[in-house]
């Protein structure tokens, strides 16, 4: 999907605005200063009617790869994602070419439209960092308004936008009711005339100082207490909660699944029951004694009704016992369920839903890389990604939680080790989280993947998990 989106880009692109080469190579006419002009006008494309000297191929684009991060509030709670398209560092593309910076921000742009995620994230928001002269093009509007963050970012040629057509084109679109977002105006100082006009302040973790990180935040939000302020790359929960004191709103980083030194505490009756029944299913024990343990749990037998019983399956007739249910539903959707259901105890706690989340795409992501694999290794493989952040979702040491679920030597060698034969795929799907396309482009070469194939099944695995969790909320 990704490469042919990519090729019918790059030649339509580069067909509509390549005319034969003269003067300047990187030379940009930006649109007319908009002067008594309507907001479509505001947001005509740019004209390019000089090319670069692009030594950039078709190859070059189609190696990029979609990144995500999630975007959380001051409760911990997902607000929306961060999405990026990413070029491993090694390839030598002219990433601060101002038309290949547009190339890059129109083929996200229309991955995200072709993915077609937006009913599913509901009241959530995107976030997406643009060229400042790309926030006329048209592609932007296509982009549901109402859920859209831009942040700008400046690309460092002699075309940059003047502070009349940024202010103009910005105000144009939060006009329609999108947000505009520009990094700290400290340290990118290009913004700062637009701070009136903006809706959020994009700041990197490690750049924000004790004292003078907190002078910041206080300036800005002085100024303009209706901004948000985005802190990212935060490493830690203890990072996370000094930007949270300052008085930052929204958070982005590796702290979502950072660890902590817990101690073992009891996991309670309803996680010991649930395990329970996940050890007589890895046993194989008899339908009858599964169903009596089931029984004495009435709410999951009631949740398990209402699953297998939910227009999803898409059953003709109604199931109201749990033997029919146990044995409509199969032995291996089972185990997924109820390890599901597991993982969702502990969802009060902070970071849990956020975690979960993780987990989630995680796991089906594993599985739609291992679609050639036997039946029982993607289950297998799924249970893997969706146990690998266990210990964080129930705050517990990792090694007592996998104790406590009875799961097989092969999991637990892939989750504590990183050995096995599911290593390899739990290895790829922590370092598509890790954003580092260097990372992920080695680690899809170990399994036998495209990087194309990883974007692919990453934005299927974020669709999938979204769709599910609307399905199983309570």
């Amino acid at each position: 999907m990704l490469t042919s989106l990519f090729r019918r880009l790059f030649r339509r692109l580069f067909r509509r605005s390549l005319p034969p080469e003269k003067g300047d190579a990187d030379a940009v006419t930006l649109a007319p200063d908009p002067v008594n002009t309507d907001i479509s006008t505001l947001l005509s494309p740019l004209q390019l009617e000089q090319p670069p000297a692009c030594t950039s191929s078709i190859e070059d684009i189609e190696g990029s790869i979609i990144c995500r991060e999630s975007i959380l509030n001051r409760q911990q709670k997902i607000i929306g994602y961060q999405f990026l398209l990413q070029k491993a560092a090694n390839a030598g593309i002219r990433v601060h070419n101002r038309r290949i910076s547009h190339l890059y921000a129109e083929i996200l742009v229309q991955n995200l439209l072709y993915t077609n995620i937006f009913p599913l994230i509901g009241q959530r928001f995107i976030f997406i960092e643009i060229p400042d002269s790309f926030l006329c093009d048209p592609c932007l509007k296509q982009l549901p308004a109402t859920n859209t963050f831009f942040i700008l970012t400046p690309v460092k040629d002699s075309n940059t936008p003047s502070h009349d057509k940024l202010r103009a084109w910005t105000h144009a679109l939060r006009k329609l009711g999108y947000r505009i977002g520009i990094p700290d105006p400290i340290a990118v100082p290009e913004y700062f005339h637009l701070l009136p006009e903006i809706d959020l302040v994009s700041m990197q973790a490690s750049q924000i100082e004790v004292d003078k990180g907190e002078r910041l935040v206080n300036y800005i939000l002085k100024k303009m207490p209706q901004v948000s302020i985005l802190v990212q790359n935060l490493p830690s929960i203890e990072d996370f909660n000094f930007c949270r004191e300052i008085g930052a709103t929204l958070f982005q980083g590796h702290f979502v699944v950072s660890r902590e030194q817990w101690e073992k505490a009891e996991l309670g009756a309803s996680f010991n029951h649930l395990a329970m029944l996940l050890k007589k299913l890895q046993q194989d024990a008899d339908t009858h004694e599964i169903v009596s343990i089931l029984k004495q749990d009435a709410a999951t037998t009631l949740r398990l009704l209402r699953y297998i019983n939910s227009a999803a399956n898409g059953l003709r007739e109604h199931i109201s016992s749990i033997e029919h249910a146990v044995t409509m539903l199969g032995r291996a959707p089972l185990q997924r369920w109820l390890t599901l259901l597991l993982c969702r105890s502990n969802r009060n706690q902070p970071r849990a839903s956020a975690v979960l989340e993780t987990a989630l795409i995680r796991a089906r992501f594993m599985e739609l890389v291992s679609d050639s694999r036997e039946a029982h290794d993607r289950e297998a493989i799924f249970l893997t990604g969706l146990l690998s952040l266990i210990d964080i979702i129930l705050q517990q040491p990792i090694e007592h939680a996998l104790d406590a679920l009875f799961v097989t030597e092969d999991i637990r060698n892939a989750i504590l080790h990183s050995k096995g034969i599911y290593a390899a795929t739990l290895a790829l799907a922590r370092a598509c989280e890790s954003m580092d396309t260097d990372r992920i482009a080695s680690a899809a070469e170990t399994c036998y993947i495209s990087p194309e194939q990883v974007s692919a099944c990453y934005m299927d695995a974020l669709s999938w998990t979204l769709t599910l969790q609307q399905e199983i909320s309570d």
